[in-house]
């Protein structure tokens, strides 16, 4: 009965909240297989080749982002090597053999040196990809009421640590704490924490979040960031352990998951062997098969499978299995668990086992995964069945929730309110990019009332991107997991 009651109080305040958001936000558009002798000095094309007498249906997962191109395979060797592909080449050479994807993911993304994320701006229309808060405002917005809802079943602590994993530029952030400004209690309680290792992305989130240094002491020697959108102040983290513990924690993790490196395994006749990077004698990149098993088949694909449906497993001829996402699931229940709180994690994936999906992007448009490596995006689904399981064996003082469709989330937390709002008071310019991003948020599919050009046609992902709760057991049922 007291859930049903503070289901029904935070329900109605939605309704209050929506149409009220700050008049700043509403004034302000931001639109914007084989034997278990295999050679690994064979390439996969010519193992599985070599396998094809034990022929099995094949599961993938068919991946659909809006405006991607999808290229014909090429040959992926570079004219002149870069800096990464050199680092990458001399860590092969000095292991003596192949790497895994997940360490080839993480050099590619995160070096700290020349990684991907690192040392430049890849989101957007002029970067690689765009993500949802760079659709529209509301995305932000939203994600504050659920922020707000949660503050509140938390009982309005005075105090409250507010932590987004891999902000992007802070869009959503910026959006969060701008149509929040009017909620003054909430604004007050917040200590803002981003995970982020890239310097360059800190420096846009601190212009984005317009940010300030104050002087904290006499001499001036001790200074504290604050943004001027609240006054609540901001501090980065390289990793999420830098989080100051201690305070209640709500977490936001969005699209941070599926960058996480992961390993492939692909089913042979006798065992599951490791999908491997080596390089050729050409010189170029190519996947080849472990012959042995490795430390990630012994550790963690046998931990996955025991989570999984046997039939399930029976059936795919490929896995991948994140290790990072299991282990930061585990961190993140730990510390709800202690502190109080809870973390919403919004991502493209599904809830069941994965079985290939990963992905390279460059200037909107898919690529070979081994092409150029550092030069475009990698990723891959997310498995939201992993981090159910992970977070439920870290704790049993957590409960999980999800997922639910990012289009059932939205709508729950108030988006119709809020873009007929906003509607109310706009050009007719803006009132199209509104409904437009409105679209891609929570549509499905192609948008039935576009009019214009085909290449720029808006694409729905509401249906795509998945949404699930990680809450402390006493703070009930979170908005809109009923």
């Amino acid at each position: 009965m007291l859930r049903k009651s503070l289901s029904f109080v935070l329900s109605h305040r939605i309704r209050q909240a929506v149409p009220f958001l700050s008049s700043h936000a509403g004034a302000s558009f931001s639109f914007s297989s084989s034997s278990n002798t295999l050679n690994p000095c064979t390439s996969l094309e010519d193992q599985t080749n070599e396998n094809n007498q034990d022929s099995r249906p094949t599961e993938t997962i068919s991946i659909d982002r809006s405006g991607l191109y999808n290229p014909q395979d090429h040959f992926h060797k570079l004219s002149a090597d870069s800096k990464l592909v050199n680092h990458l080449k001399s860590i092969i050479k000095f292991r003596g053999g192949p790497i895994s994807i997940a360490e080839y993911m993480g050099e590619v993304l995160t070096n700290p040196n020349c990684g991907f994320y690192i040392n430049r701006d890849v989101f957007g229309a002029c970067g690689d990809f765009v993500t949802s808060p760079e659709v529209s405002q509301m995305f932000g917005e939203m994600v504050g009421v659920w922020t707000m809802c949660m503050w509140e079943q938390l009982g309005r602590p005075a105090k409250v640590n507010l932590v987004e994993f891999g902000p992007g530029r802070g869009t959503l952030m910026a959006d969060l704490l701008r149509g929040s400004s009017k909620f003054v209690d909430f604004s007050k309680s917040l200590d803002i924490h981003l995970v982020e290792c890239s310097p360059t992305l800190q420096k846009l989130q601190y212009n984005t979040l317009k940010c300030i240094d104050e002087a904290i002491s006499e001499d001036n020697t001790a200074t504290r960031t604050t943004t001027t959108l609240n006054g609540a102040s901001v501090l980065w983290h390289a990793d999420p352990e830098g989080v100051p513990s201690g305070l209640p924690t709500i977490i936001i993790a969005h699209e941070f998951y599926d960058a996480l490196p992961i390993h492939q395994f692909q089913k042979t006749f006798r065992a599951w062997s490791e999908k491997m990077i080596d390089v050729s004698e050409d010189s170029s990149f190519r996947f080849v098969l472990s012959p042995q098993p490795t430390p990630a088949s012994l550790l963690y694909l046998r931990k996955r499978c025991e989570w999984a449906d046997k039939e399930k497993i029976a059936k795919i001829e490929q896995i991948e299995v994140c290790p990072r996402a299991v282990e930061l699931t585990h961190q993140i229940a730990k510390r709800i668990s202690i502190d109080g709180g809870g973390a919403l994690i919004i991502d493209y994936g599904k809830n069941e086992i994965i079985s290939d999906s990963l992905q390279a992007i460059r200037k909107h448009k898919f690529v070979h995964i081994l092409d150029d490596p550092g030069s475009a995006d990698l990723s891959a689904y997310v498995d939201f069945a992993a981090i159910r399981h992970s977070a439920e064996e870290a704790s049993e003082n957590i409960s999980v929730y999800g997922p639910i469709t990012q289009s059932q989330l939205l709508g729950s937390l108030g988006i119709n309110f809020r873009v007929e709002a906003l509607l109310k008071n706009c050009t007719k310019e803006q009132a199209e990019s509104l409904r437009t991003g409105y679209w891609r948020l929570v549509g499905d599919g192609e948008a039935p009332f576009w009019e214009g050009t085909e290449e720029q046609k808006p694409i729905g992902m509401g249906n795509r991107y998945l949404a699930m709760a990680i809450v402390n057991k006493n703070q009930g049922i979170p908005i809109p997991f009923e």
